[in-house]
């Protein structure tokens, strides 16, 4: 029974992921959107599977199981397409290879996420509010950083393309995600909320900003981990 129930709410996720892509393709076919919007759309759509996993799954391990095993049967049809002519540039790759290896590092992170938060904690919503955070914090930098960045940030650890701009806007989107999820789902205090919240935000863009390659996928989660659960658990 608890087999069965699994594979019906893998198949949701699949379909999930199954609408998305295709809409996705069909925005990038139909309109002129640019390259970094197409890829903070597919950025999106993982984030988004996220709240899937949290909602539709009632055990933290199948909620932790899933992604990895969508990412086993996803990859090696990822590795077929990249045969394809001009699929690195349709998906607007950095490299060769770049999204099947970030497939691979989100559902990994999402697992052992959801494992910590959901099934040592047992709050699956402080699951959703690292994902989150981290991720539409991410998309806000970039997206912000790019277009209205003039203060560049130079250090030992910096890439020299991040700015001032793009780390505070990832600051108050991390702050705004894990307040908003912190307060409607979980029990609590407001004050105790805004202290998380602050502290985790501020980690979360000073990881990112000392972040180079693209790792920020891997750090970021990580950092939020180490911070918001002991702080969950001294705040209750």
């Amino acid at each position: 029974m608890a087999v069965s129930l699994f594979v019906r709410t893998f198949l949701k996720l699949m379909l999930y992921f199954f609408i998305c892509a295709s809409c996705a393709v069909a925005i990038r076919m139909s309109l002129k959107i640019s390259d970094e919007v197409f890829r903070k759309l597919l950025h999106f759509i993982l984030l988004g599977s996220a709240v899937v996993l949290v909602n539709l799954f009632d055990t933290w391990h199948g909620a932790a199981i899933a992604p990895l095993i969508f990412a086993v049967l996803v990859y090696p049809l990822l590795s077929l397409a990249e045969h394809l002519k001009r699929y690195s540039q349709f998906m607007v790759e950095r490299d060769s290879g770049e999204i099947k290896r970030s497939l691979l590092y989100v559902f990994a992170m999402f697992s052992v996420v959801i494992a910590i938060s959901w099934g040592f904690i047992g709050e699956k919503y402080l699951a959703l509010a690292v994902i989150l955070s981290w991720g539409v914090g991410d998309a806000a930098a970039a997206l912000v950083g790019k277009n209205f960045g003039k203060r560049y940030i130079a250090g030992k650890y910096v890439d020299g393309k991040k700015t001032v701009e793009g780390s505070f806007a990832m600051f108050v989107a991390s702050f705004a995600v894990i307040t908003t999820i912190l307060a409607i789902n979980t029990t609590l205090p407001w004050y105790s909320t805004l202290i998380v919240s602050l502290i985790a935000a501020a980690v979360n863009s000073l990881v990112e900003l000392n972040t180079k390659h693209g790792l920020d996928t891997i750090t970021c989660p990580t950092a939020l981990v180490l911070v918001m659960v002991p702080l969950w658990r001294l705040m209750r």
